[in-house]
């Protein structure tokens, strides 16, 4: 039953990067995989084939269902394998809500037209400056806001500065690198950096002090390679006004909303990560009440001079809610219970994705070259079981806080996972967002990801030798 879980998940894997070729949306072969992965294993637990583990490393044998249905084994094993299911469905959830408010921020002030206020600031028509300036954006950005959040930003921007979709998919692609790059040295920037901060693995100073030139290196080199050889970022880009949507003023129109609405979702996204110090809550509800107050304001600010109640649905966030991606939403879903299935099937004492990482430990046992391929695999399989299983594998006595295994691991998940569209957060908006083509970026911007990451990556080794 374990190879018949492994085999649904790679074949899942497969369909989603031919996703193109066989012309089907991703989002199907990701529902049917996180489904497939746990009916199997909720197949295999009850018969006695297959075993598995909790978080908190708890075995659960599934030989116990053999035995007598009104036993306390059996209702023992049976509640540990529902709490297990339900505790990776909360933790998928909580992305998941976290995503729908951000993105759902985000459209709002799209509504209003809060984004012209930095297209104004961009006055450039030169492709390699605009690069350069939506990237430095992109790295700062998603320190503040984290890497998901400042992508859906910045390629809602883009829309609005580059009208050519076959030349913005560069800018996004690009951005993918800067966000993930930036998201890498901040504690609320990516959600590995996240879990190991709430780990006790770093701290915020710690963290930054060693992973902001290495992050520094990953984002500029890419750029710095693009704008002198790739032939999308040579010459002169033209601007032109913005289209105007249904129910919505035309762009010469200023709106008296603009300014406010944007500084108020930007910052209420920025109070989130305070919202979770102060209470030592989940980020999501810091989110959930950011949403509110952003919707609160949206239902009484008066975006037009002569503004009517019938003009009220065109900024509505009703209106905001019909243009998320909602595939994309379902894409995660199905992402996430997926991966969460591998970390519960056991492997000895172990979940599958924790032996793995246990047998790559003793195949290779140069603890650099370990942590290297983990943010090459971070690519391929979701980053956040990659971390926990690592923050499993080293223990705090051996490796205390702020140790350089710790501020390696939160580089290499952070980053490595530009090399591939779908192997972060950032990608997988950008992808949804855009609808870029999983080969596309393989064949023209993978190449570019790699060679920040091993640049970074060798930054970072010197920088710890020497000093």
């Amino acid at each position: 039953m374990l190879s018949a879980v492994i085999a649904c998940f790679v074949i899942g894997y497969l369909v989603i990067v031919f996703e193109h070729p066989l012309k089907l949306d991703k989002t199907v072969p990701a529902l049917l995989m996180g489904a497939i992965c746990w009916a199997l294993i909720s197949l295999g637990f009850h018969s006695g084939s297959l075993n598995v583990v909790d978080g908190h490393e708890h075995l659960y044998e599934g030989a116990n269902m053999l035995l007598d249905h009104s036993s306390e084994a059996y209702h023992e094993a049976e509640e540990g394998f529902m709490a297990n299911l339900l505790h990776h469905l909360g933790k998928t959830a909580e992305i998941l809500i976290f995503l729908i408010g951000a993105m759902t921020i985000v459209e709002i002030v799209d509504l209003h037209r809060g984004f012209d206020i930095l297209k104004g600031y961009i006055n450039t028509r030169s492709k390699s400056k605009l690069l350069w300036i939506v990237g430095i954006l992109g790295f700062i950005l998603s320190a503040i806001i984290d890497n998901l959040t400042a992508t859906i930003v910045l390629v809602t921007l883009l829309r609005k500065l580059v009208p050519d979709r076959e030349l913005r998919i560069w800018y996004v692609a690009m951005i993918v690198i800067a966000a993930n790059a930036g998201g890498a040295w901040s504690p609320i920037g990516d959600v590995t950096t996240t879990m190991l901060w709430i780990g006790g693995r770093v701290e915020v100073a710690g963290l930054m002090e060693y992973l902001i030139i290495p992050s520094l290196v990953c984002f500029a080199l890419p750029f710095i390679i693009a704008t002198t050889v790739l032939k999308p970022f040579k010459g002169q880009i033209m601007t032109p006004e913005l289209e105007s949507d249904e129910g919505v003023p035309e762009p010469e129109e200023r709106l008296l909303s603009s300014k406010t609405m944007l500084f108020l979702g930007l910052g209420m996204i920025v109070f989130v990560p305070v919202f979770k110090v102060l209470t030592h809550l989940p980020p999501y509800l810091g989110m959930m009440l950011s949403l509110g107050v952003v919707w609160l304001v949206s239902e009484y600010i008066h975006p037009e001079e002569n503004f009517t109640e019938e003009r009220k649905k065109a900024y509505s966030a009703h209106r905001a809610l019909s243009r998320i991606e909602m595939s994309s939403i379902l894409f995660f879903l199905g992402i996430l219970m997926a991966v969460g299935a591998l970390e519960t099937i056991a492997v000895g004492d172990v979940g599958a994705l924790r032996a793995v990482a246990e047998v790559l430990q003793d195949a290779i046992p140069n603890q650099n070259w370990v942590v290297f391929i983990l943010g090459f695999l971070s690519a391929i399989i979701d980053n956040v079981p990659l971390v926990a299983a690592s923050m499993g594998m080293y223990s705090l006595d051996v490796y205390p806080t702020d140790d350089t295994l710790w501020h390696f691991i939160a580089y290499s998940a952070g980053t490595g996972g530009s090399m591939l569209i779908i192997g972060s957060a950032a990608g997988v908006a950008a992808m949804g967002m855009e609808k870029i083509d999983f080969i596309w970026y393989l064949k023209k911007i993978a190449w570019l990801a790699f060679i920040g990451f091993a640049a970074g990556a060798a930054v970072f080794i010197a920088i710890e030798t020497l000093f």
